[in-house]
């Protein structure tokens, strides 16, 4: 099974949170914030949504930062992804 997005939406896995922070200290689970960085797993044709002509300005396998409270998450075969609206993406992170 795989996920298809429609119109503006992009489904992302979110990458894995540090444990420690930069100057060595271990984080409990319960402290780590959900991480904003994920990978493009999928994008959807864009066109005309709403009204509008949306281009997507993302692709499959780049890293992006999305915005807190967005999206869907969705379980698919024991997985975890989530599924967002292209203006849901703040940044993609270039390497």
């Amino acid at each position: 099974m795989k996920l298809v997005p429609l119109g503006d939406k992009v489904v992302l896995k979110q990458l894995v949170a540090e444990e420690t922070t930069k100057s060595g200290i271990v984080l409990p689970g319960q402290a780590k914030e959900k991480p904003q960085q994920a990978e493009v797993i999928a994008v959807g044709p864009g066109g005309i949504v709403d009204g509008k002509e949306v281009v997507m300005q993302v692709k499959v396998g780049d890293k992006v930062i999305y915005s807190k409270y967005a999206g869907t998450e969705v379980k698919l075969e024991d997985e975890e992804f989530i599924i967002v609206k292209q203006n849901d993406i703040v940044a993609v992170v270039v390497d």
